[in-house]
């Protein structure tokens, strides 16, 4: 484990690869999000992406009482006050979230208690969302008069589209884990005390896979998701892993029926 205080960062080995589990790390404050730990995270985040070992993240709070609350309202008096500070602060917000996104590896939400506000929009930037039947969801950001801005709201509109978005922020409600998954915010809604097995399962599956395959699929899934003009060059990126010896293993696994075992080349 490594610590950095607000945001720790822990790597278990599965098979020939490295899974690294993110933990927001303020639990006597339900782990709500600082400057600090916005900074952080987008920090992690980028030197998790360089780690060719890696072949999982999961991103979680620390405890199982809530990924977090959103934002420390402490803050807002002294660095979100006006249009300039929040602008600034907004701009840290949003590199760390990109940060996620862009992030070459699967990143796998583990939610379990409150999901609320800028925790919410963190799990957003997730590739899957797994949470506990007693989590809870929202965006209640009408009620202190802010506003989500459009990184956030391109997420969420892009996970449930522009009715249930506006529906989620008009009615600032916070909602169970069963409406989350009706809306289309969660893939997977189990039992509390089954939320680290969900993980861990889905997790297995993911390293299971040839890692330069699920780091192309992101890319193409987020890349389609856009609108983005595919390019000749972007078509046959779509065919580059018939020259990786990961393919080459697949194949020749399939044939013998055996498992095969992935290297990430």
């Amino acid at each position: 484990m490594t610590s950095t205080d607000v945001v720790l960062v822990e790597r278990a080995k599965v098979g020939n690869g490295v899974v690294a589990t993110v933990i927001l790390n303020r639990p006597e404050k339900l782990n709500a999000l600082n400057k600090e730990m916005w900074q952080r995270v987008g920090e992690v985040f980028q030197e998790l992406d360089q780690d060719e070992d890696l072949r999982c993240i999961v991103l979680r709070g620390a405890g199982d009482k809530a990924v977090g609350p959103g934002a420390d309202i402490s803050e807002f008096a002294t660095m979100r006050n006006n249009s300039e500070q929040a602008t600034e602060y907004g701009g840290l917000m949003h590199a760390s979230m990109q940060a996620i996104r862009d992030c070459r590896h699967p990143v796998i939400a583990r939610i379990q208690g409150l999901c609320v506000g800028g925790a919410m929009e963190l799990a957003l930037m997730c590739d899957m969302r797994i949470c506990g039947a007693g989590s809870k969801f929202g965006v209640p950001v009408n009620k202190l008069g802010l506003v989500m801005a459009y990184p956030e709201v391109e997420a969420l509109v892009g996970l449930v589209g522009p009715a249930v978005a506006l529906e989620i922020l008009y009615e600032a409600r916070v909602f169970d884990a069963v409406e989350a998954k009706d809306k289309g915010l969660v893939n997977r809604v189990v039992p509390d005390e089954e939320v680290d097995a969900a993980v861990a399962s889905t997790v297995e599956k993911i390293c299971a896979g040839a890692p330069l395959v699920n780091r192309w699929h992101k890319k193409f899934v987020y890349k389609v998701a856009a609108g983005a003009e595919l390019t000749a060059e972007d078509q046959a990126e779509g065919f580059a892993c018939f020259d990786t010896q990961d393919f080459q293993e697949g194949v020749m696994a399939f044939m013998a029926k055996d498992k095969p075992d992935f290297k990430g080349n």
